[in-house]
């Protein structure tokens, strides 16, 4: 049984993780060789046991996570909670500080649970009829089941992490068979309250960088210094890059952060638009792969936690990198497999772990 579920598993999905963990993994050496940081050891060790979640994913059945998911979703809505007592790093209560050595993000794992547990309601809703979805009062048991951690994230505040549960929501409750209307009604009103969310909700910070997007030169040494450096590095680096250590936004510490969300200025700078290129490229392999998973699965609830997964890799590859170009404004969003981050990367392993899974259980 084990070994005709080894020949299943689609491990292309694997093999392109690894390989963005990988350049990440060089690009983390450069950018903190010449620094005290040991951002790139810790790195290593947080791949470990993010090997470590991923087999532990596989090997239990998906069908039975999620029957622990409702346990799973309460646990991890305690911890949302407990963090907003934390202490401010950035401006943001997002981290649990453990014993000082390391930080805990549980709105990185909170993404992973959330699509496990809403596919799994979704599930129930339509065991007698796939079209019960559309049902009124059912939709907004989806809506509370998402608003929760999004309104919690948001408090915490970290609008990028809060992003990535709507588009999941989206993909999921599209393969769902959600109605045009209701897809219509929603569009009709993001871009009502689109407007007003800038006008009365937004906070300054969050404004501004909007406003930074729109105009980074408004304020070179402020608010616009970020991204300004950010292109000034991936345009340094032409075709083939600068070489490792020699980028010099990277080296002469003008990139920032340059370990985490301007990670892709450096591979950029440094290793040039070929290794750039080829980032998007595996991680546009990486979704295909996902979606087919999703096409392929025995049954809906493997269909939708994997294009959940699929909507969570899309949105994060667009973001940070749209970001680090200029083309979108910058929210903190990490680069998945690349971006250092001991959070990010577990439960980035463990989404893997969920394809693996599906891919390895399907008809």
């Amino acid at each position: 049984m084990r070994q005709n579920i080894l020949k299943k598993i689609d491990w292309s999905i694997l093999i392109s993780a690894i390989i963005l963990l990988a350049i990440g993994m060089v690009a983390l050496f450069s950018a903190t060789k010449n620094s005290n940081d040991d951002e790139f050891y810790r790195q290593a060790i947080w791949f470990g046991i993010s090997l470590v979640a991923l087999v532990v994913t596989v090997i239990i059945d998906y069908k039975a996570i999620a029957r622990f998911s409702l346990f799973l979703y309460l646990i991890i809505n305690v911890l949302l909670v407990l963090v907003l007592f934390t202490t401010p790093v950035n401006g943001a209560t997002s981290w649990f500080n453990i014993g000082g050595f390391f930080t805990f993000q549980p709105s990185e794992f909170a993404k992973v649970i959330f699509i496990i547990f809403f596919s799994y309601v979704i599930v129930q809703f339509q065991k007698k009829d796939k079209n019960e979805i559309n049902k009124f009062w059912k939709l907004l048991v989806c809506i509370g089941i998402a608003a929760i951690p999004i309104l919690l994230i948001i408090k915490q505040p970290d609008y990028g992490t809060a992003i990535p549960f709507v588009v999941s929501i989206v993909v999921i409750l599209f393969i769902a068979g959600i109605k045009r209307k209701y897809i219509f009604i929603s569009l009709l009103i993001i871009v009502i309250a689109l407007p007003l969310l800038y006008m009365f909700i937004l906070p300054e910070h969050a404004k501004a960088r909007i406003d930074i997007y729109l105009n980074p030169y408004k304020d070179p040494r402020g608010a616009g210094y970020n991204i300004i450096q950010s292109k000034l590095a991936i345009g340094s680096g032409e075709m083939f890059g600068m070489g490792l250590l020699k980028g010099n936004q990277t080296q002469l510490g003008y990139l920032y952060p340059k370990t985490t969300d301007f990670i892709y200025a450096v591979i950029g700078e440094e290793m040039g638009f070929v290794v750039a290129a080829s980032i998007i490229i595996i991680y546009v392999f990486l979704i295909l792969r996902a979606i087919k998973v999703a096409k392929n699965a025995k049954d809906d609830l493997g269909s939708y936690i994997a294009i959940g997964v699929a909507g969570l890799f899309i949105f994060h590859m667009l973001q940070n990198i749209g970001m680090t170009m200029g083309l979108l404004p910058i929210t903190g969003v990490p680069l998945l497999f690349i971006s250092y981050g001991g959070s990010s990367l577990i439960s980035s392993f463990i989404l893997i772990g969920l394809l693996l899974n599906i891919s390895a259980r399907k008809a």
